[in-house]
């Protein structure tokens, strides 16, 4: 049996409304419930063809000032792991 995860953001204090499952009437399944931080939605999967045509690729193709695009996004990388991915360094 496959396992299905569900994921909600409760309308009603210690109720869970779970509908839709695959399973049929008399099957035994095992619900875990597992809580969360508030701001943890649902992520959006990234497909193939949906981050083609994000635009993010070839984002960096007309900016002069960016020699070897490659070599440019390894620097940033490292830099973002020497100050431990925090985000902008006010430096």
């Amino acid at each position: 049996m496959d396992a299905v995860e569900v994921r909600q953001i409760l309308a009603k204090d210690g109720e869970v409304l779970v509908t839709g499952l695959p399973y049929k009437k008399g099957q035994s399944v095992q619900v875990i419930v597992i809580p969360q931080a508030a701001t943890v939605l649902p992520r959006a999967h990234l497909t193939v063809g949906r981050f083609r045509r994000s635009g993010l690729i070839g984002l960096w193709e007309d900016r002069v000032d960016i020699g070897d695009s490659s070599a440019y996004a390894r620097e940033l990388r490292e830099l973002a792991q020497k100050r431990g991915g925090r985000g902008h360094d006010p430096a």
